[in-house]
């Protein structure tokens, strides 16, 4: 069965904007896109999700690897003692002498867990080449590694402490997501709760609703 995600605003990369735009999802592979009136007319039967804002391309977390290994994710248990946020740098080290494989091994599986609440569908590689426990985790996450930077793009800039955000890193659309929306390409899709593109840069908040990796609704927020 074929969803429609639609949204106000549908930036494909590469493309056009599409305004009342609509991504229609089969299996794992984007079946159309364009119009909302068009897709719909065309997929009458297919189950429609209607989103605010705007939907784009999955976003890549380029500093994966740093928020994989070098970082602790802390349990929600732990939320009193720890906070939150992802721990780094003397945090962790205070953290290493108690830090078991189970415990290493949670704390990937909640990272993986977080970027996906922040539209990443695709991890910046390469990731786990001497680490196995890694690459089965981000396997099983279903998030695809991708190489580090696609032909024509700068060197990537790594500094400072690592954000679960992939637009902190400061590029904009083009440069953060996976690659363009096309049809019959992957269904993978990020939808964010701002009324366009400039607002999905800066300092200002820039929430997603919604993730799509591979066809499946893997994130909503409430």
């Amino acid at each position: 069965m074929l969803t429609i995600h639609a949204a106000p605003l549908v930036l494909p990369v590469g493309a056009a904007a599409v305004v009342d735009g609509a991504v229609a999802v089969g299996g794992d592979r984007i079946a159309a896109l364009g119009p909302y009136e068009d897709v719909s007319a065309a997929h009458p039967a297919a189950r429609v999700r209607r989103w605010p804002g705007l939907i784009t391309p999955g976003l890549r977390q380029d500093r994966a690897a740093e928020l994989l290994t070098r970082c602790y994710h802390p349990d929600p248990r732990e939320a009193d003692e720890l906070g939150e946020l992802p721990l780094w740098g003397e945090e962790v080290e205070r953290l290493a002498a108690t830090m078991d494989t189970a415990r290493r091994a949670g704390s990937v599986r909640r990272g993986l867990q977080r970027m996906l609440r922040h539209g990443t569908t695709h991890l910046a590689g390469p990731l786990g080449a001497d680490d196995p426990a890694l690459r089965t985790a981000v396997a099983r996450s279903g998030l695809v590694v991708q190489v580090a930077a696609l032909p024509g793009e700068p060197p990537l800039v790594r500094e400072g402490v690592p954000d679960l955000d992939p637009f902190a890193a400061g590029g904009d659309l083009a440069r953060t997501s996976h690659g363009p929306l096309t049809v019959g390409g992957r269904a993978d899709l990020a939808v964010f709760d701002v009324p366009d593109e400039a607002a999905l840069y800066g300092g200002g908040p820039r929430p997603c609703v919604a993730t799509v990796l591979a066809g499946r609704l893997v994130h909503r927020a409430r």
